[in-house]
């Protein structure tokens, strides 16, 4: 067993696979809270000429996910009858 605790951390590596513009740039893995993902980067250039990484994250267990935010709020029902 390692020493070393990989959580919250990650790398990636220059994508030798690469034969379009739309095959990312660089593929690695990514760990968040103990969760495994994919990570992808594509080297972007803005309009004012800066070059950017464009970033993509996938769960490795292939289920999809949702930011807590945009989870649908409950619906709360006003059960008083006003007759």
């Amino acid at each position: 067993m390692s020493d070393y605790d990989n959580t919250n951390s990650g790398a990636l590596f220059a994508n030798a696979d690469r034969k379009t513009d739309k095959h990312p740039n660089a593929r690695g893995t990514l760990n968040v809270e103990g969760r495994e993902y994919w990570i992808s980067a594509w080297t972007k250039t803005s309009k004012k000429g800066e070059r950017y990484q464009s970033l993509s994250v996938q769960p490795k267990d292939g289920q999809t996910t949702r930011a807590p935010d945009a989870a649908p709020k409950p619906v709360e029902f006003d059960d008083d009858i006003p007759f």
